[in-house]
């Protein structure tokens, strides 16, 4: 089940609760990524914007805010911080893992080129930081200074464990904590340090934010090997082809030993990929559990961020977070 086909859609539901708030954001986000001496940063980051991401980051950031009552103008400031933030992110990804396809669309350095990408990412974590400062809080400075770094080190982690298929799942983990889940949990701590919630129900949603972006990214990284390209807006088999240590490898490579090394050896770590080894990987993850394995993860951790959420009152929003950690999940069953 997809996350556009599933009978209910939590994300829709976010977002038409959060309605107000998101036209703000997206507001803000236009007025922000205007440029009056260089037209090519607003062409960049409007194409990646406006390819139809479900803005689920900034939406929770929003959801965290409100369902801990908080009235300010800030929970739009640093939800369109975290937005402004994933894209620079993606416009980098785009050129260190040579994509042409990003959300079902051509990426921009495709369109434009690599220079252009790089440093329209640079100028939108220069606009995200302008807002983080405006809320004036130290501590939500704090926070998402930290998650961009921490961003970068899964970056470059990730980078440095490239085609070795000794990579441990405990690295993989790092890995997904650092490009991906950081900006999850921060994206929703920022938004209950801006309502000045107490320390437990801070925490609380940095757990829930934390286990969400780890279910996250291990169902993407199954979706590879099982999903569309509408799916996943990419190409299936893209990890693959970049030869990416995703979990459901890291877990086959384990299972199958000497036997299959050969295999992985060939097509991961040298890169000799051939007509046909895309779907005797896929073949040989099912037949090994890999694929289930990396399911039942997600599914653990989705359940760890809907325990998180207990920490939280009684909420509308609450529910909806809850649900949207099973949603993600859904996408897989």
């Amino acid at each position: 089940m997809s996350l556009d086909h599933a009978a209910t859609k939590p994300h829709e539901r976010l977002a038409a609760a959060l309605a107000p708030e998101m036209d703000a954001v997206n507001t803000l986000i236009a007025s922000r990524m205007a440029s009056e001496n260089a037209p090519r940063i607003p062409e960049v980051t409007a194409h990646l914007v406006d390819a139809g991401g479900k803005r689920l980051r900034p939406m929770l950031t929003l959801a965290a805010a409100k369902m801990c009552d908080y009235d300010g103008p800030f929970h739009v400031h640093l939800a369109a911080t975290v937005e402004f933030i994933h894209t620079a992110t993606l416009l980098h990804d785009d050129v260190v893992d040579e994509s042409d396809q990003r959300r079902g669309r051509p990426t921009a350095n495709l369109l434009w080129d690599n220079q252009s990408s790089v440093l329209v990412g640079d100028y939108l974590f220069a606009r995200s930081f302008q807002l983080m400062v405006e809320t004036g809080s130290l501590r939500v400075l704090d926070i998402l200074a930290n998650a961009s770094a921490t961003i970068a080190e899964g970056e470059v982690l990730q980078l440095t464990v490239a085609q070795n298929i000794a990579t441990s799942e405990e690295t993989y983990l790092k890995v997904v904590r650092g490009k991906t889940a950081a900006l999850f949990s921060a994206a929703t701590e920022v938004g209950g340090v801006i309502a000045g919630q107490e320390e437990a129900r801070v925490r609380a949603l940095y757990e829930y934010g934390d286990a969400l972006g780890v279910s996250f990214q291990m169902v993407d990284d199954l979706l590879d090997y099982g999903g569309t390209t509408g799916e996943i807006g990419k190409n299936v088999g893209d990890d693959f082809r970049e030869r990416k240590l995703s979990l459901p490898v890291i877990k086959a490579i384990a299972a199958g030993g000497d036997r299959d090394r050969p295999f992985w050896e060939r097509t991961i770590t040298n890169g000799d990929q051939q007509d046909g080894d895309l779907d005797k990987a896929i073949a040989l993850m099912a037949k090994l559990g890999a694929l289930e394995a990396t399911r039942a993860e997600a599914v653990t951790y989705a359940e760890k961020a809907k325990d998180a959420l207990k920490a939280m009152p009684e909420h509308e929003l609450r529910d909806m977070l809850s649900d949207l950690a099973d949603y993600v999940v859904a996408r897989v069953s």
